[in-house]
């Protein structure tokens, strides 16, 4: 088994649905254990305007799959919940899962590059992942979550959804 980290966003449609449908469908699958999920947070979109705000929110696995399985695995539950990849990069999307890490592997390849590569740079990422591996080091910049989200720390960018909400509090 593999520790693996996943980063997921959905800004169209019922948001919170999405991201526990992508976890639900994780749990069920005998190869994949999920150890970690981290709270909500609300940010703004990244992508050609207009797009409404994203939830996002990080996954800690545990995995048998290889990396390239465990990346079809997250891009058929993608298909799934209706994410359509014609519609550009950085475009509004159902669902978004990107493998972030996968143990302490470092791959580039076509298709996939572990780890991500702009993780580092994207606080809508580290801010989660901080919830389920502050410790974690990555492999390739010597640096654990914790202080890459330092580095890229805006705090009006990562905001935790709906605070006191009893369904974003519950949603794992």
């Amino acid at each position: 088994m593999v520790d693996a980290y996943v980063a997921m966003g959905s800004n169209l449609g019922d948001r919170e649905a999405h991201l526990a449908a992508a976890t639900e469908a994780l749990r069920a699958r005998p190869d994949v254990r999920v150890m970690a999920v981290s709270a909500l947070y609300e940010t703004a979109p990244v992508g050609p305007p207009p797009q409404g705000p994203y939830l996002n929110a990080a996954l800690h696995l545990r995995t048998q799959l290889a990396p390239r399985a465990l990346l079809a695995c997250l891009l058929a539950i993608e298909a799934a919940r209706g994410r359509q990849r014609s519609a550009g990069r950085w475009s509004a999307r159902t669902l978004d899962l990107d493998l972030l890490f996968y143990g302490s592997v470092t791959l580039d390849e076509p298709g996939l590059c572990v780890p991500h590569p702009h993780l580092h740079e994207r606080a809508f990422v580290l801010v989660p992942l901080c919830d389920v591996a502050p410790h974690l080091v990555h492999p390739r910049l010597g640096k654990t979550v914790e202080e890459l989200s330092r580095d890229v720390h805006d705090p009006g960018a990562v905001v935790p959804f709906r605070v006191g909400s009893s369904s974003a509090q519950n949603w794992k």
